[in-house]
């Protein structure tokens, strides 16, 4: 079992390289699939999600190298074939194939998508706009997805909620539908213009990408591809967290500050010391920072993806500071192990008032997701002692090369085997 062993409390100075965004990258792979020709997409994370898509385009018989930060994709041999077990219970994002060979074959079949537990995630959103572009869907076994349709057609599609998931995943089977498409009350998120421009390259025609109304206008045919994608907000805002606790001039270089307004909000509440140049902020440890409440909300609000690791630098704030979960349930579950090492929050469902400032003193931990991870692994950069964090897959399925980035600016922590 690989863990994290972290010694606290070691001041951060030098620069930090944002990588390319999880949730574009983990789109734009799946989305390569739509066209027969070639794709390039360039500014791709290592990070162990890419490896997990890889392999699930070769099954489907893409012809993919990976260098220097790029992905190169032939599809000049794809075919159809399930998404299996194996493959899709690895990551969420597996079921971004049934959009796409749905839209490209008219049949997808997929084992239920895995992913982080961090709450109710169903894919009826999807399933539902699947069936109104005129699919048909069926349950096997309460085991796997089965899309299929002679001919897709364009329709008026209304979200319940503003899920990216069902964003990208409905504009995927549109762009291939005859007729026109809809899409209102779309998510938001950066990520998705970074796709529907991606799209846009292969010759799809995607309107309002960003905006709560997409429409979407048929094509037969899509070309070769090319896309960089954007860097992660998600990875940015954790860094800048850890900078406002540890940082000496830490420079964060790649953080687009239209993408993180609510987070640059509230951590210019609490008092941090933040300077923005473009794309480059430098961040300097503030010893006296004050209580804030937050609240987590779908795009452009403070994002859910940086709750935990907010809440954890809201134990070092001294007053009382209110956090709110509102997308997904079971975002609170390190909780108990900010407590367990010496944190002063009191649990009530999807909210937390946090106490402090407090002292914490390093311990064993567990990431009991991937953002509950990088909750613990903030803990453990300004807590006392040694802290051990176990699940640490959860940490690298979202961070690139954090050990790496991490040592070279003056962290003690590394990846063992034990």
């Amino acid at each position: 079992m690989k863990k994290l062993i972290i010694e606290g409390n070691h001041e951060l100075s030098g620069t930090i390289k944002i990588g390319g965004a999880k949730n574009s990258v983990v789109a734009l792979i799946p989305a390569a699939m739509l066209t027969d020709g070639k794709c390039v997409i360039y500014n791709v994370p290592n990070i162990s999600d890419v490896p997990r898509l890889i392999s699930m385009m070769e099954a489907l018989g893409s012809k993919i190298e990976f260098k220097d930060e790029t992905l190169y994709i032939d599809n000049t041999n794809s075919k159809n074939a399930e998404i299996d077990e194996e493959n899709a219970t690895k990551l969420r994002a597996s079921y971004y194939f049934m959009g796409v060979l749905l839209a490209k074959y008219g049949y997808a079949e997929i084992s239920y998508p895995g992913g982080c537990s961090i709450g109710s995630r169903p894919i009826n959103f999807h399933l539902n706009g699947f069936e109104k572009l005129g699919a048909k869907i069926s349950v096997v076994e309460n085991k796997k997805y089965i899309a299929s349709a002679k001919e897709l057609v364009g329709s008026d599609i209304f979200l319940d909620f503003a899920s990216v998931g069902a964003t990208l995943n409905l504009m995927f089977a549109a762009v291939k539908a005859k007729g026109i498409t809809n899409i209102y009350n779309a998510a938001k998120e950066p990520e998705i213009v970074n796709v529907a421009s991606f799209l846009a390259t292969m010759g799809a025609k995607v309107y309002g990408a960003g905006t709560s109304h997409i429409t979407i206008e048929g094509a037969t045919k899509l070309g070769d591809g090319i896309v960089e994608v954007i860097p992660d907000r998600i990875e940015a805002g954790t860094y800048l967290m850890i900078g406002s606790l540890l940082g000496k001039n830490l420079v964060i270089e790649g953080v687009l500050k239209d993408h993180l307004e609510a987070v640059f909000t509230k951590l210019k509440e609490a008092g941090c010391d933040i300077k923005i140049d473009g794309t480059t902020v430098i961040v300097n440890k503030v010893d006296h920072l004050k209580p804030v409440n937050v609240k987590t909300l779908v795009y452009p609000g403070f994002p859910t993806d940086l709750g935990q690791p907010m809440s954890t630098l809201l134990t070092q704030c001294e007053g009382e500071s209110l956090f709110e979960e509102t997308i997904y349930e079971n975002r609170m579950r390190h909780i108990k192990y900010l407590n367990a090492m010496g944190a002063n929050i009191r649990l009530f469902d999807r909210s937390a008032i946090i106490a402090g400032k407090s002292n914490l003193i390093g311990r064993e931990v567990e990431a009991t997701d991937l953002r509950a991870g990088a909750a613990m692994l903030v803990a453990g950069m300004i807590a006392e002692g040694t802290t051990k964090i176990v699940n640490i897959e959860h940490i690298l399925r979202g961070y690139e090369k954090i050990v790496e980035k991490l040592s070279s600016v003056g962290a003690k922590i590394e990846l063992v085997d034990e």
